[in-house]
């Protein structure tokens, strides 16, 4: 499916794609999203609600400064039942001390009284400027108006209203058969700037009609988010917001057997498959971006030492800035590996950009293979493949340029 208007599209035919879906997509789930006067001018206040019990898994930062709805999101889904969610933009509540614990807590009741489910199974997102505490009576209000204005059809509204600096909302769903009847999964996620592995300001729902116990869900998500929010950079900054919930119904009447089992991985593959759509889709709308760079390590003589190397050229200022300016300096690439911490030999690397190599086991491009790679650079997408012949390790990162846009939209955050 296209990825955030970027042209990307994932070819994977396992699965049927919903063009337009979403958290709602899933049989069971209504969301929305008001504007409670957080943000001037915009929907800024989402919620997405199972019409009946679920079961719920979630990631969430490792960042050391969690935020306080982090904390107490940890708690609950560490029950393994959980109903909903309420987010709201503006403000990320976070480093606001024991103030601003109460203010998550108190929103997630607020959440749970208006719509007649347990406190213990309401989750609670705040996304934006960190060290401001909640304006509680406009989350009030907007919680309110988010009980008149759930509905099945919600979704869209529901991603819009978490945004941030993002410029497009991200959303995916699609249709896999599980033990012979159809199950949806479907997701929302934001997340522009501050992205950086483990998890990627990221918020992410995703939702299923499908039937599964907590521990199998645990997994599969787990084995998701390792190959898709895991595995994108736009800043190198990780946030103290982070969240990835799964919340799934069994409205479709189809059970995800237990592993090791065939349906388990059909189901855990296409979970995986919407993850890297909406993780791909952040990415393709990193903060002031024009490129989507993929930036994959072959023959590394481990997985772990192939991670290494591409998350140090994904990350690298110097490199994602040449990709802005097309700058055909291939140089910053292998720099970058060699500054990795993985095993790099220079006489036995290649550098390829697509199809042009640009550094052959000491062999260095010339003025022709130069001017390809300048036409390389110079599209919306591409590849950098270095093949390090050392050993069998794989692996790949997602990531974007750096623009000038980039530096004024962080520059000007709180101003």
């Amino acid at each position: 499916m296209p990825l955030a208007g970027r042209g990307l599209v994932d070819m994977n035919t396992d699965f049927e794609w919903l063009t337009g879906g979403g958290v709602t997509s899933p049989q069971g789930f209504l969301a929305c999203g008001v504007a409670a006067g957080i943000k001037a001018n915009r929907n800024d206040m989402a919620m997405v609600l199972s019409e009946r019990p679920a079961v719920a898994a979630g990631l969430f930062t490792s960042n050391r400064v969690a935020a306080a709805p982090v904390v107490v999101d940890r708690e609950r889904v560490a029950s393994g039942r959980c109903r909903g969610v309420v987010v709201n933009a503006g403000c990320a509540n976070a480093c606001t001390g024991q103030a601003g614990h109460d203010d998550a807590v108190a929103m997630a009741r607020l959440a749970a009284e208006a719509v007649g489910v347990p406190e213990a199974e309401m989750l609670v997102s705040s996304t934006g400027t960190i060290g401001r505490r909640l304006p509680m009576g406009r989350i009030a209000e907007g919680i309110r108006l988010a009980k008149g204005a759930l509905r099945r059809d919600g979704g869209d509204e529901a991603a819009h209203a978490i945004l941030t600096t993002d410029t497009v909302a991200k959303q995916a769903a699609l249709r896999v058969r599980i033990g012979g009847a159809d199950v949806v999964i479907g997701g929302m996620c934001k997340g522009a700037g501050m992205i950086c592995p483990n998890l990627a300001t990221m918020l992410c729902y995703i939702t299923t009609d499908a039937a599964i116990a907590p521990a199998d869900l645990d997994a599969a998500l787990r084995r998701a988010a390792n190959r898709s929010f895991n595995r994108i950079t736009v800043d190198g900054d990780q946030s103290t917001n982070d969240t990835l919930v799964v919340f799934a119904n069994g409205a479709s009447g189809s059970a995800v057997p237990a592993a090791p089992h065939p349906d388990f991985d059909r189901f855990a593959d296409a979970l995986g498959a919407v993850a890297e759509s909406l993780a791909k889709q952040i990415v393709a709308d990193g903060e002031g971006a024009t490129k989507f760079v993929t930036v994959a390590v072959e023959g590394a003589a481990s997985d772990a030492d192939a991670l290494m190397a591409a998350r140090a050229v994904a990350n690298s200022p110097l490199f994602k800035t040449a990709c802005f300016g097309a700058d055909p300096n291939w140089g910053r690439v292998i720099c970058a590996v060699g500054n990795s911490g993985a095993a790099v030999d220079a006489m036995k690397t290649q550098i390829y950009f697509d199809d042009v190599c640009v550094y052959d086991r000491g062999a260095v491009a010339d003025a022709a293979a130069n001017a390809k790679l300048a036409a390389v650079m110079a599209n919306r997408a591409f590849t950098v493949l270095v093949k390090l012949n050392l050993g069998a390790g794989s692996d790949a990162v997602y990531t974007c340029d750096f623009s000038y846009d980039y530096v004024k939209i962080n520059g000007e955050y709180t101003t």
